[in-house]
């Protein structure tokens, strides 16, 4: 898995003119600068802080820095005025979306105090040091003109948690948007014949997300199989025992199977130094692959649980929905609907393979299955619920000559009775009720499989559609 890198560029702005002016204005700005890259860097470390950039000469330096540092996102913090001049050259180079932070000193400023001055030139000062609305429409305006993308936070340096909150959805958009460019996506196996919904073109997977996408074999998995040790596998079904609730109908022969092809699955992973998978093969006439590819669930259960989220039925779209949703912290487990429960205005969701371990409400349970419907083989399976509370579904749909965007949903997951088939099950509440969500949801066009998480991160996932310049829909629940 690609552990994240993300390097975040920030700037002060201001105008060298003042500074002869007005006696410690700059001082002052560059202490409020000083505050907002501490703020920031309890959020995220690494931060490159091209500091107070007042004059043409600094924007391009500074526009080369930010390019040589390789940021990822650039936060403009406007002091007071600024001529649009000295931030286009710093933006225009760099190339990477900018966030800009339109922050006052405090909530309001002190107009007897203020207007008690008897020296004009002072209470210039003073007022230039509140004055960070001031230039944003000429920055707009300019980026607009000249097509950077940008994005406004609009607040105060304290005392402001909706402020802060919002920075610190857009600072983890920006860690989920750079995992994406560096994540590696394996692709074993080959489509489930006749879902035509999750075909996919990956070069605009690509284009979109970035990454690199490997296809893999599941030969070179049966044959990473018969290198693992006997010590190996019987550590492994321990580690079974001890994170499922194994049934005591589970056949030991079952359990070995499942703990040496987890084994091998780490293997493969490790050589591909892959962040997440998409997986299916039908495994017939090959024994060995056979044999493979229905003892898989668990170990996939487990590496879903540590941060390389495994989607069946080579759900490519979704792999990358849940990696997406598991960057953010949510979770992301394989999920699609089920049935609906009328009299509780529920909708059940859920889904054959490997479940998210880390979001399961209690002990994930693991059930002998004696036929993996719709597939060849049998073997174990797992069977949990997400945890009870708030939750959010996302898709990558994608619609209308080949575009990729994000539907996103927040829902509930409620107590109740669930199928008990050995495979993931939940019951979903949405505001609108069952049959306007299900409608809703589907007027969108999304392939029959999503990825849902714990809590409500729509407005986090909102922000990383607009790092990644796709189109994100909030269906209204």
């Amino acid at each position: 898995m690609q552990t994240t890198g993300l390097k975040i560029g920030l700037m002060g702005i201001g105008l060298d003119a003042y500074w002869e002016q007005f006696e410690g204005l700059r001082q002052r700005l560059e202490g409020y600068l000083q505050l907002v890259e501490e703020r920031i860097r309890k959020i995220h470390p690494t931060v490159v802080n091209a500091g107070l950039v007042d004059t043409v000469d600094k924007a391009f330096a500074t526009g080369s820095r930010f390019r040589q540092e390789e940021v990822d996102l650039i936060f403009l913090y406007v002091t007071t005025y600024a001529l649009s001049a000295t931030v286009l050259p710093a933006v225009q180079r760099t190339k990477v979306p900018v966030i800009i932070l339109n922050l006052s000193p405090g909530p309001q400023m002190d107009y007897a105090a203020f207007n008690a001055m008897n020296d004009r030139t002072k209470m210039t000062g003073e007022w230039l040091s509140w004055c960070s609305p001031c230039p944003v429409p000429e920055i707009a305006n300019v980026f607009k003109r000249t097509g950077i993308r940008f994005y406004q936070v609009t607040g105060m340096l304290q005392e402001d948690d909706s402020c802060w909150n919002e920075i610190n959805e857009w600072v983890e958009a920006a860690k989920v948007a750079h995992t994406m460019a560096h994540n590696r996506l394996g692709c074993l196996g080959h489509y489930y014949s006749g879902m035509l919904d999750i075909y996919t073109d990956l070069t605009q997977q690509y284009a979109v997300f970035g990454g690199h996408i490997e296809l893999l074999e599941v030969d070179e998995l049966s044959a990473l199989r018969k290198t693992v040790a006997e010590k190996e596998i019987r550590e492994r079904i321990r580690l079974f025992q001890d994170l499922f609730d194994v049934q005591p109908d589970c056949p030991e022969a079952e359990l070995y199977r499942a703990a040496c092809t987890s084994i091998a699955m780490e293997l493969l992973v490790s050589k591909y130094q892959l962040g997440s998978i998409a997986y299916y093969y039908k495994g017939t006439g090959n024994t060995e692959n056979e044999d493979t590819i229905s003892s898989i669930i668990l170990g996939n259960s487990l590496l879903t649980a540590n941060g390389i989220p495994v989607a069946g039925e080579y759900e490519i779209k979704n792999a990358q929905a849940m990696k997406i949703m598991d960057s953010f912290g949510a979770g992301g487990s394989f999920t699609e609907y089920y049935a609906i429960d009328f009299k509780e205005d529920v909708v059940l969701m859920g889904h054959d393979g490997p479940g998210h371990l880390a979001i399961a409400e209690g002990k994930t349970k693991v059930r002998p299955l004696g036929v993996y419907h719709g597939k060849v083989g049998k073997g174990l399976s797992v069977e949990m619920s997400v945890k009870h509370g708030p939750v959010t579904l996302l898709s990558v749909v994608e619609a209308t000559e080949g575009k990729l965007m994000l539907l996103v949903a927040e829902g509930a997951s409620v107590a109740g009775p669930v199928l008990q088939i050995g495979n993931t099950n939940s019951r979903y509440r949405f505001p609108s009720g069952a049959r306007n969500f299900i409608n809703n949801w589907n007027a969108h066009g999304p392939a029959h499989h999503c990825a849902v998480g714990v809590g409500h991160i729509a407005s986090r996932i909102k922000k990383l559609g607009k790092l990644l310049n796709m189109e994100v829909v909030v269906i209204e629940t």
